[in-house]
């Protein structure tokens, strides 16, 4: 394992008990300079978990809990009149931080949802026709309640694509359940340390983006992704944009682990999260109760890797 991203996941494991895969591929993400969304019940730790990743490597983060009544200027910001200097000054939003905590993002509107978009793409805000530039790094770690619960609405595609990954942390196991309880009044986040700083993580960012990967793993990302769109039970398959992800976290992963270069264990450690918020199901597949990842896992086992 890579020693200095492996203290990272030891600091956030004090405060998240028994998720040290979810912590790894969260931080793969952040790695690969992509953003994260968390789903999942209420009261399982999302919260915690991104905060305590923050704190971990030094970023500047901020938390905003959406809600109906959230305005895309409070995200972005907005230009006001000083009278005193006679001029128009722009006052930031919440999102100029290194890691913006978008809590229960599937509760606000949707043209709050969309003020987040070009944010994600480009890394930065227009607010009146000035661009604004955001910090480097910056990584979006948004929440939401499975849809269906009061007083939520699904995200739209063009919103989940910014997305890099999609996980659910789900409930802890018993031995970990009963740790959390036993130190349920203790310290929480005050327990972890700064192990990262900001200007490591854009340089270890960087060896990521330079791991070494061969024509075959190329050939063999291209092999599953075609394959999702041949796939009848699938209505949409994984786009170009799709693969790149793939390749993005796998190459995290690998240096992650402390790997030379991405062997396909990298790739298949993370597809079910990188690919299973952009596939969507045929109407047929959705009547018979088909679920995407057990059609993903099935197509990891028809297609192999090569070379």
């Amino acid at each position: 394992m890579n020693a200095e991203l492996e203290q990272v996941v030891i600091q956030v494991r004090q405060v998240v008990k028994g998720k040290d895969d979810v912590i790894r591929k969260v931080l793969a993400a952040v790695l690969a300079g992509g953003h994260v969304l968390l789903e999942d019940i209420p009261g399982v730790g999302k919260t915690t978990l991104a905060m305590a990743l923050g704190k971990a490597m030094e970023l500047d983060y901020r938390r905003m809990q959406f809600t109906p009544d959230v305005l895309p200027s409070d995200i972005v910001g907005f230009t006001m009149y000083n009278g005193a200097q006679g001029t128009f000054e722009y006052k930031p939003g919440a999102i100029f931080s290194n890691l913006f905590l978008a809590d229960e993002l599937n509760r606000t509107s949707s043209k709050t949802q969309s003020a987040l978009l070009e944010v994600m793409e480009e890394g930065h805000v227009t607010v009146d026709g000035i661009t604004h530039e955001l910090p480097n790094p910056f990584t979006v770690i948004a929440t939401e309640n499975p849809y269906g619960s009061s007083g939520t609405q699904l995200l739209p595609e063009s919103q989940l694509d910014r997305f890099l990954i999609c996980l659910t942390m789900g409930y802890p196991e018993h031995k970990a359940a009963v740790e959390i309880l036993r130190e349920s009044a203790g310290k929480g986040l005050e327990l972890v340390q700064p192990v990262l700083t900001a200007e490591r993580l854009l340089e270890l960012r960087e060896q990521a983006r330079q791991l070494h990967v061969s024509d075959s793993m190329h050939e063999y990302i291209v092999n599953l992704t075609e394959e999702t769109r041949r796939d009848p039970r699938i209505a949409l398959g994984v786009s170009p944009r799709g693969s790149i992800a793939l390749l993005k976290m796998a190459r995290s992963m690998a240096l992650i682990r402390g790997g030379e270069f991405v062997i396909p264990e990298d790739v298949l450690a993370v597809i079910p999260e990188v690919w299973a918020h952009r596939i969507h199901l045929s109407a047929m597949a959705r009547a018979e109760g088909t679920s995407i990842p057990g059609i993903i896992r099935e197509i990891t086992e028809r297609i192999r890797a090569v070379g």
